[in-house]
């Protein structure tokens, strides 16, 4: 029999994600299936819809909206699987798109999560922003993927048609085994949303565990149905999450230095901003600078005992993305050096 997988989809007011993307997920050709809507406490007409439309899909109602982190942790406390998807709500999937990620996993036990190639929902050949061809971070923490640096997003022509190790897996499509899950304590309810499964992937590595991208299954996301992209809130949260994620999985003297470092970036990014008039952006930084320094003794305490060089893990480059792209010129994955 196939390993079991729980298809777990977080939905807060996304009926209309649900109606168009829902038949698409319950399609699935994979014999050892469970789909589960987990419910954020929505105000919309959501779960009436469920239980009408999609009487055999599971749902799970959380008391309240917890966000993407917390709100998983919620409900995959109460599910039984071999391996949990987490999958956004405005995903499309074609109906063979589980099997080779599972099969890619069950064949290295040190392989702990994984991701599917996601592309553009509404230009199936262009590569998606939030996952392309798997996540990879570069010496001060700024992370980008295959097939999307900063905003240049490449169209798929195979060229990234590669099973390789990867350093995060996108949370638009994230295949995690249910053992690694609870021995790694699951996602960081403080970040609420935005770079937890990155978090994630970055303490399951620095037990020795493998993340990958297989590349032989694909999925199509919308992207931003959350927060959308130009929203302060998202980049307080970007900006805020990345320093923390640092602090809490950096060996201690590297952390030091590069949240010292990206203090600075930041601080440029602010000036930037400002000089455009985007002052909600500018605020949103300072707003990230006061928090992480507010919880700068709570996230200490999250330092698990196993710290590991960044420059050690696979899917690190080696030097600085910021410089290579806007000073460098490499706008594209295939153009990096030092990976």
């Amino acid at each position: 029999m196939e390993p079991s997988v729980a298809v777990v989809i977080l939905n807060w007011n996304g009926q209309h994600f649900l109606e168009r993307f829902l038949p698409s997920v319950v399609k699935t050709n994979y014999s050892n299936l469970q789909i589960i809507v987990a419910d954020n406490a929505s105000t919309d007409s959501s779960v009436p819809f469920l239980t009408q439309h999609y009487p055999k899909v599971q749902i799970i109602i959380n008391d309240k909206n917890y966000g993407f982190a917390e709100g998983y942790n919620q409900a995959l406390a109460k599910v039984e699987a071999d391996y949990f998807v987490l999958l956004n709500s405005d995903v499309e999937v074609p109906e063979n798109w589980i099997k080779p990620v599972i099969d890619l996993m069950e064949s290295d036990n040190s392989i702990a999560a994984a991701q599917p190639k996601i592309k553009w929902q509404q230009n199936k050949a262009m590569f998606e922003y939030a996952g392309a061809a798997g996540g990879f971070i570069d010496n001060f923490g700024f992370t980008f993927c295959r097939g999307r640096v900063f905003e240049n997003t490449e169209e798929d022509h195979s060229q990234y048609d590669t099973n390789i190790p990867i350093f995060w897996a996108s949370g638009a499509a994230f295949f995690i085994k249910s053992n690694a899950w609870k021995e790694i304590g699951g996602l960081d309810a403080d970040l609420f949303a935005h770079m937890e499964e990155i978090d994630l992937c970055w303490r399951l590595k620095n037990k020795g565990y493998k993340v990958v991208c297989c590349t032989s299954a694909e999925v199509y996301h919308v992207g931003g149905g959350t927060l959308n992209a130009s929203s302060p809130f998202k980049s307080y949260l970007n900006f805020r999450n990345n320093l923390i994620i640092m602090q809490k999985n950096l060996p201690f003297g590297e952390a030091v230095y590069k949240v010292f470092a990206r203090l600075w970036i930041d601080l440029l990014a602010l000036f930037q901003f400002a000089f455009k008039g985007q002052f909600g952006f500018a605020f949103s930084i300072n707003k990230a600078h006061y928090h992480f320094f507010k919880a700068f003794f709570k996230t200490a305490a999250k330092r698990s005992s196993t710290q590991i060089s960044l420059h050690k893990h696979q899917g690190v480059l080696k030097g600085s993305i910021v410089w290579k792209y806007f000073i460098g010129k490499k706008k594209k994955f295939s153009e990096l050096k030092g990976l």
